[in-house]
């Protein structure tokens, strides 16, 4: 997993020592199963992703107090979630090309990718099991269904003709926020921060969610067919989409920076203040 990310992954630079122990706990969360007929094939599934989110849970469980064996494992089972939501999504989308290579149920059929997205949350069961705490048990479940909510609301809406900005924004809050969110919430939780230091990285999360989703959606207009691209046929002046558009990526940006206001300074909160500009400023998703 790791070599194909070196080319590809523009955090590999700054965050590479997390990256590297999260696809070291990955690999070992994998090894569990060794003989399981989802193994190889999850591999590749797995391969080329930029572990933002587990990086944000890391990030956020240093921010207010320390990294054990059991937040790498709650680390692997945001990326297992992203990753599940990946395959279908590629599903449901018809994608042809996904991080410089097939799409999983191109490379290993239809049947098999929705059998692993189901493998999956089993994976993501068995980490909540061991972790032993209702309270991320109740957090990964309900990013779970939100996300699946999103999409069923994306697909609903692209039949539509009255697409609003408020329709576009609860979609990536449901589809793409919710995953930063659970992903900043848990690491506050194991790092044992309190409500309010929970809350404040649960804001930052939400909101460097829906930007990172946004700046994706203005970089990659062109080659998608999402809400955006109805925001913009609907339009008269597609440049008044675009100037809503980086006004949204501006303000949502400014509110992950405030959600880190009551995070004492250290240098795990430097890096998400750090990761705030990478989804300003970076070039591709």
């Amino acid at each position: 997993m790791e070599g194909k990310n070196i080319e590809i992954n523009p955090l590999l630079k700054t965050y590479g020592k997390y990256i590297t122990k999260i696809n070291q706990a990955l690999e070992a969360e994998l090894g569990l199963f060794n003989d399981s007929e989802f193994i190889e094939p999850l591999k590749y599934a797995l391969e080329g992703g930029k572990r933002i989110r587990p990086i944000i849970l890391l990030l956020s469980a240093e921010s207010v107090g320390k990294v054990d064996e059991n937040t790498y494992s709650a680390a692997c089972a945001v990326e297992f979630l992203h990753t599940e939501s990946v395959i279908h999504d590629d599903i449901i989308d018809e994608e042809i090309f996904r991080r410089r290579k097939d799409p999983f149920h191109i490379k290993y059929g239809y049947n098999t990718a929705i059998l692993t997205g189901d493998f999956v949350l089993g994976l993501i069961l068995n980490i909540s099991s061991r972790l032993n705490n209702p309270r991320i048990t109740k957090d990964l479940a309900t990013t779970a269904m939100l996300m699946s909510e999103g999409e069923i609301i994306e697909g609903r809406l692209g039949t539509s003709e009255d697409v609003t900005f408020d329709d576009y924004l609860r979609v990536i809050e449901y589809k793409t926020s919710t995953a930063f969110e659970v992903a900043a919430r848990l690491g506050a939780v194991m790092g044992g921060g309190t409500e309010k230091q929970i809350e404040a990285l649960t804001e930052y999360g939400k909101n460097i969610g829906i930007a990172y989703q946004i700046k994706d959606d203005l970089w990659d207009w062109k080659n998608e067919d999402k809400l955006f691209n109805l925001l913009i046929k609907k339009s008269n002046d597609p440049r008044v989409v675009f100037d809503k558009m980086e006004e949204l990526l501006k303000d949502f940006s400014e509110r992950a920076k405030i959600g880190l206001r009551k995070i004492q300074e250290n240098d795990a909160k430097l890096h998400l203040e750090e990761l705030i500009k990478f989804t300003v400023l970076r070039g591709s998703a």
